[in-house]
């Protein structure tokens, strides 16, 4: 085990960051250096729980005490090893998982809770800067093959675990290059693409096939799918955005985050949207309604393109500083956060909500809005009053926004599959993420709606060996969280 006595010697650590005013001058991450000694002392403070709780807070079952054990020890590439065998992707979900198995820390009742992200991007960190990680090639070739639709976090997932057991793989991308929002809607100074870019090459080198550029149903019918490919995984994400409909919604400089976000880092890879007006925050008043991480994303996206003042408007009540009976340990907690990009600046309110915008000569010249009291309901859930008299404007030129997402595109291509869709409009599967038609699988936000990033890989990890039980009659891939998939295929062998 760890140092018995870790938690109590070494007190909680992370890196610094870069300070605020120079981290706004470019596009990359802003994190220092962390020593590998200081590292060792981070992980030293794992309590090795009887009962790790972190495990059941982890979407992905890490083997958290065991890496960190092992991280403690200095025996970093067994560490890499042991975290890679129920992760992909540690350095993804190292760098812009929200941490809910840090917030199941038993030793996060008392104190603060271990660093176990950071020890977990560390880890694969070190991995390639050793040449520890290395293209996996199957043992044997099945002869089954498999399309995956969609190349986000999910789908990269799929496909590589797919391809690691030995069936032919080949992922379907609309976008010019491969990553879904990791590419194009997540960042650059969260994940630089380079880090994504690494992965994409394992993966090609491990036999994974891309074709970029090709949207299923309408550029290549989803009939030919089924011909071609013995199984289809479906993991085109949960990209309809939650719209406001008040009136002036339709003024020029009043944009959803997306296509705000995704035209910046278009931008930043040196492939702009051909004919695409660009727009930008430089010089101008901006308001950003919402506050969870697309929100953060859009302020710290306006700061380096020079907006002249920043509000980001919520229409929820501020969270709490400490749990609450209403999210308790080891509940993923709903405290008050603050990202790096609100350290750069820009002012946050809660409780509003947004009437309307006025304009000015069919441009966004104001967002009109009014404050909230919040009461617990006859059902016992918040609910909304106005406060009288509340009502106020704030002058903007820009307005983004940051709503969260509420379903998968209706797409063509979901159309001739002929899937059937929830009440929510996300792709309805059965317990072994099969839709009702035969072969053709589903996983990610496509199938469970917005979600983490680490529940997007963990998804792509179980569809991936239900495919391959459904081919082959059963699997060699792990069962993740112990979780184990009993379907059976149409012609085992």
């Amino acid at each position: 085990m760890t140092d018995p006595k870790g938690f109590l010697k070494t007190p909680r650590e992370t890196p610094a960051r870069v300070p605020a005013e120079r981290r706004r001058q470019n596009w990359l991450e802003f994190y220092e250096s962390f020593p590998a000694e200081r590292l060792q002392l981070q992980a030293s403070r794992c309590m090795n729980c009887g009962i790790p709780f972190c495990h059941e807070g982890c979407p992905l079952g890490n083997l958290i005490p065991g890496w960190n054990n092992l991280s403690w020890q200095g025996q970093w590439r067994t560490a890499l090893t042991a975290l890679h065998t129920t992760n992909n992707f540690p350095e993804f979900t190292g760098k812009l998982c929200p941490a809910p198995c840090e917030s199941a820390c038993v030793l996060g009742i008392s104190d603060r809770p271990v660093t176990i992200r950071l020890t977990e991007e560390s880890l694969a960190n070190r991995g390639w800067a050793e040449g520890w990680i290395t293209p996996q090639h199957p043992l044997r070739e099945t002869g089954r093959s498999v399309a995956v639709v969609g190349s986000g976090p999910a789908g990269l997932a799929a496909a590589q675990q797919l391809r690691r057991v030995g069936h032919c793989v080949k992922v379907y991308e609309r976008d010019d290059r491969p990553g879904g929002l990791l590419r194009y809607g997540i960042p650059d100074f969260k994940m630089e693409k380079w880090v994504l870019d690494r992965r994409l090459e394992q993966m090609r080198q491990e036999g994974v096939a891309f074709e970029m550029g090709v949207e299923i149903g309408v550029d290549l019918p989803a009939s030919e799918l089924l011909e071609q490919f013995d199984a289809i995984v479906l993991a085109g994400g949960c990209t309809v955005p939650r719209d406001l409909p008040v009136p002036g919604r339709h003024l020029a400089g009043v944009h959803m985050a997306m296509e705000f976000l995704v035209q910046q880092n278009r931008r930043c890879a040196g492939t702009p949207a051909p004919g695409a007006a660009y727009i930008s925050a430089a010089g101008k008043r901006v308001v950003i309604l919402g506050g969870g991480d697309t929100g953060a994303d859009c302020l710290g996206t306006v700061h380096r393109q020079g907006a002249s003042e920043v509000v980001q408007l919520e229409l929820m009540p501020r969270p709490p500083d400490e749990r609450t009976s209403a999210s308790p340990w080891p509940a993923h907690p709903a405290i008050f956060r603050s990202s790096a990009a609100h350290e750069e600046g820009g002012t946050r309110d809660w409780s509003v909500r947004t009437n309307g915008f006025r304009g000015a000569g069919g441009r966004v010249a104001a967002l009109e809005a009014c404050r909230l009291q919040w009461a617990a309901g006859a059902n016992g859930r918040l609910e909304p009053e106005v406060v009288p008299g509340s009502q106020f404007a704030i002058e903007c030129e820009l307005v983004l926004l940051a709503l969260g997402f509420v379903s998968p595109e209706a797409s063509r291509m979901l159309q001739q599959l002929d899937i059937k869709l929830s009440e929510r409009g996300c792709v309805q599967t059965g317990s072994e993420y099969m839709t009702e038609v035969p072969g053709v699988f589903a996983c990610g936000d496509m199938r469970r709606g917005q979600s983490l990033i680490v529940w997007a890989i963990a998804e792509g990890r179980e569809a991936a060996r239900a495919v391959d039980i459904w081919l082959m009659g059963d699997s060699h891939l792990p069962a993740t969280r112990g979780r184990m998939c009993t379907s059976v295929g149409p012609t085992a062998t």
